[in-house]
């Protein structure tokens, strides 16, 4: 029997191997099979471009959609079939003009397949999906690309609400979409396509740096309250700082407060945000734990990006807010205009009618040691490892998730010896950042770069080091890398560590469902990629 949807594209897999009924995540079959379709769809465009030699940087309109649409795609980003359904419409439109200008050039179906309504877009996705690849490892590498193309997006369209765009990340994407169709394509080519992939992810982390330091400042060690105060009040939630700047703004001077929630934490390190005095502080903790912290927060919550878990009932949905490429049926969705303006009048007036947040804890966490910030404090981070005060440093960046077994980062984080110090970003830290884990000489053992994208931050200071002890190669440094993941843009960190040489990382708490055997061994024996076992044990090994 043919399972209703089939997906494993993130850490939470159904039984390690894939979701078949429903998506761990939420997801429904049918929202499964439109972002079946909607890459499919996608794959066509980038098929005619690469076929047609169409020149890209003359498709602005198209290569900010094609962005947006992978983006939709990601873990729980977009659960909505409505705006699924529309922006496969979009982008056949697009694939329509753009095939109506190259007669005579050679297309295969996914440039040229004809929907008409729903129901026969449903149709057409069951076909279409990750198992239309039958040979297990060209699909297994075929999804590993398109995942971290995905992650890549995401980067890239935060950085272009900044007004940033690099052209080579789009014409990648195209040739990368387009190579997946492409049959005659072996495990050598796509492995070549998959570090060419973590290529471009280096330089769409940089890009987005660049856009979120140029337009907000670097971030500075900072204290986050996370109490609360007695005023009506909104949450945000997800990844992007245009939105919360929007929000700020048009909150200023009304009595409503703003909490950040989860991966947008790292918005209290920015200087151009610390103005705003209704900028509260953090609460709660990471993305899963949302649907407790949405029903004591009380007030509207808005989300940025992914990162949205279902709502569990219709009083809570109708409190929750969608922009950008997040979604979910019965919230309600706001767009910007032509220049990216949004008006948040409805979730103003809306936290004005609640109660102010109910208090879920006190206190302050400390972040906001970005590259700039660490290589600030160069002199006193070499000493400290010149006289042995600081032996090892270990990178445990990437994603938090709900399976039980993330209680290992806690523990790890715990028993860690006294002269190590951890390197983060993302919400995994999440795990441990509450901790009092104490500092080396005034360096906090934990050093919170900021978001995921932020693990670029991670690169730059590792570089840093290298270059200061006169090193050949980036793995001779007291660095490990004990690396949480989640979804797809944990990915494109991945895929960018590899691309610049890092070799040894341990992923947890499970290695990815979408690895063949075959790829899996390929990563272990290339790059030394590995997974977590116990704590103690891998202790001994990342301190040696």
């Amino acid at each position: 029997m043919e399972p209703a949807m089939f997906c494993y594209q993130c850490q939470e897999a159904s039984r390690g191997t894939g979701c078949e009924i429903i998506g761990v995540c939420g997801k429904n079959p049918e929202v499964a099979k439109l972002q079946d379709l909607l890459i499919y769809t996608l794959k066509g465009i980038a098929q005619a471009v690469v076929r047609g030699a169409v020149e890209v940087k003359a498709r602005q309109e198209m290569n900010h959609e094609v962005i947006n649409a992978l983006f939709m795609t990601i873990t729980n980003a977009n659960f909505d079939d409505g705006a699924l359904e529309a922006q496969i419409r979009k982008m056949l439109s697009f694939r329509d003009g753009l095939t109506a200008e190259l007669a005579g050039v050679k297309l295969s179906d996914a440039a040229t397949f004809t929907v008409t309504d729903k129901e026969s877009m449903l149709k057409k996705a069951a076909s279409v999906g990750v198992l239309a690849t039958a040979n297990e490892d060209i699909r297994s590498l075929r999804e590993l690309i398109l995942y971290g193309l995905k992650g890549m997006a995401a980067y890239a369209h935060h950085a272009l609400n900044i007004g940033l765009e690099e052209e080579s990340l789009y014409v990648h994407t195209y040739e990368a979409l387009a190579a997946m169709l492409d049959n005659t394509l072996g495990a050598d080519e796509l492995v070549a396509l998959t570090l060419k992939t973590g290529e471009v992810g280096v330089t769409a982390m940089a890009m987005l740096d660049k856009a979120n330091t140029s337009r907000f400042g670097n971030p500075e060690i900072t204290e986050v309250n996370i109490g609360v105060r007695n005023n009506p009040a909104i949450l945000i939630s997800g990844h992007d700082l245009t939105d919360l700047m929007q929000l700020l703004e048009q909150t200023e001077g009304t009595g409503v407060d703003v909490y950040t929630h989860s991966e947008m934490l790292p918005a209290h390190y920015y200087p151009a945000f610390k103005k705003f005095t209704h900028f509260v502080g953090n609460y709660g903790n990471a993305w899963w734990k949302q649907v407790e912290e949405f029903e004591s927060f009380r007030g509207p919550v808005l989300f940025t990006t992914n990162c949205l878990v279902p709502p569990r009932n219709e009083a809570l949905k109708s409190r929750i807010f969608t922009t950008g490429a997040s979604g979910f049926p019965g919230c309600t969705h706001i767009e910007g205009d032509e220049n990216g303006k949004k008006d948040f009048s409805a979730i103003i007036a809306l936290a004005k009618t609640l109660e102010a947040p109910q208090e879920i804890e006190t206190g302050k966490i400390v972040g906001g040691f970005a590259h700039a910030q660490v290589l600030a404090l160069a002199d006193q981070v070499v000493e400290a490892v010149k006289t042995g005060a600081i032996k090892k440093f270990v990178v445990m960046a990437g994603c938090d998730g709900r399976m039980n077994s993330r209680s290992y980062y806690t523990e790890f984080a715990q028993n860690m010896p006294q002269d190590s110090v951890i390197l983060t970003a993302g919400c995994a830290k999440y795990r441990y950042n509450k901790l009092n884990l104490g500092d080396i000489g005034g360096i906090p053992r934990v050093l919170d770069a900021g978001q995921c994208n932020d693990s670029y931050s991670l690169v730059v200071i590792a570089l840093k080091l290298k270059e200061v002890f006169g090193l050949a190669d980036v793995n001779d440094l007291p660095i490990a890398y004990n690396i949480a993941w989640y979804e797809q843009k944990a990915v494109i960190v991945l895929l960018a560590l590899l691309y610049l040489g890092v070799k040894n990382i341990h992923l947890g708490p499970t290695l990815p469902a979408f690895l063949s055997p075959n790829v899996a061994n390929v990563l272990v024996e290339k790059f030394g990629i590995g997974t977590i076992g116990e704590v103690d044990e891998d202790i001994k090994l990342f301190m040696a």
